[in-house]
């Protein structure tokens, strides 16, 4: 009767255990979860502090340029000169505002950011998709039949291309197609996200944007792609030696068969941690794509921001950009556990 009952209950145990911290993949997900929240608590508070130890008077930064009372400028040291502990509490309830409205744009920090992350996301992530797709191919290629011409020719391009600077690709990239050289003229536009005068929400304004996108989605994707390939080959070539893809060329399997079954999936995972930690500085921006090609994104904007310096809105950007990675960072985690088992365990 005993043995019955312990045979009866056993399933409904394990089943409880299942969901449990007892599973290696839920212990993995939660540690996983609990430190992308630790860090991000880190940064707000690192953020707090990092901009309350820079030099220079804030009070002088507000009222330049401004014609400001003396009663004014009481009132604004009374605010800054409230107890260090009113002040942060006072900043968690929303971090994003930076403690005060922009300097430069004498407006709340979160409504001078949210236009621009559009852009931004629109020229990264294109260039990021695009980049991930062409290099991921060009290095299985490359990876798995290693030391032939093709591979020769990739990696020296390659590694030419990751070594360029992105604003100096991208001014020789404008120079070419969009002044033109000697006899050839330019024929895309010099910068700008479109047209001024363009319904950007009608087809041709959607055309417009994507001309306009054309020469800098080019220069970030030929940069990043030469980071995808060569990440992409390192890895196919050390699963190539692994004892796995021999046991499947021994049991008769065709060669693209091994490679597209065993070797490739194994060797994404490096390729794809990488792809995921790229997306997470989308939200950054390539400032200096932007900068070069007039693009008014986040990247032009943290510039702009750092002139100044407007303290407010780079104190919100500082926070957008980390909290930006970490999310990235921990699906990152998150999938690659979910596709390696070693990882859970």
């Amino acid at each position: 009767m005993a043995i019955l009952q312990e045979v009866g209950t056993s399933p409904r145990s394990r089943r409880t255990g299942s969901w449990g911290l007892s599973n290696p993949t839920a212990r993995y997900v939660v540690g996983r979860t609990v430190a992308a929240i630790g860090t991000f608590l880190f940064v707000l508070v690192f953020n707090f502090f990092l901009f309350r130890v820079m030099p220079g008077d804030p009070i002088a930064l507000y009222t330049r340029g401004r014609n400001v009372d003396a009663e004014q400028i009481a009132k604004l040291r009374a605010e800054l000169n409230k107890p260090l502990g009113e002040q942060f509490l006072s900043y968690l309830a929303n971090p994003f505002t930076g403690n005060g409205p922009s300097v430069k744009y004498s407006a709340p920090v979160w409504d001078v950011i949210l236009p621009r992350i559009w852009p931004t996301l629109l020229l990264v992530g294109t260039a990021t998709l695009l980049a991930t797709i062409i290099g991921v191919r060009i290095g299985i290629r490359a990876g798995w039949n290693r030391g032939s011409r093709f591979d020769k020719g990739a990696t020296n391009t390659t590694l030419v291309l990751y070594s360029m600077p992105e604003f100096w690709f991208g001014m020789v990239v404008l120079i070419v197609f969009a002044v033109g050289v000697g006899p050839f003229p330019g024929i895309f536009p010099v910068g700008g996200l479109s047209t001024p005068g363009v319904d950007t929400s009608s087809l041709r304004g959607v055309l417009d944007v994507a001309w306009h996108l054309v020469l800098p989605v080019t220069t970030l994707a030929v940069i990043y792609l030469a980071e995808y390939s060569l990440v992409m080959r390192a890895s196919l070539i050390e699963e190539t030696n692994q004892d796995y893809v021999r046991t499947a060329r021994a049991k008769g399997l065709m060669d693209r068969m091994v490679r597209r079954r065993h070797a490739v999936p194994n060797a994404l995972l490096p390729t794809m941690t990488l792809v995921f930690l790229n997306l997470g500085f989308v939200v950054g921006g390539a400032i200096t794509i932007e900068t070069v090609f007039s693009i008014n994104g986040l990247g032009s904007l943290t510039v702009d921001a750092l002139k100044g310096p407007d303290v407010p809105l780079l104190q919100a950007l500082f926070l957008l950009f980390s909290g930006a990675v970490i999310f990235a960072n921990l699906v990152a985690d998150l999938l690659y556990g979910y596709f390696d088992p070693r990882v859970r365990s």
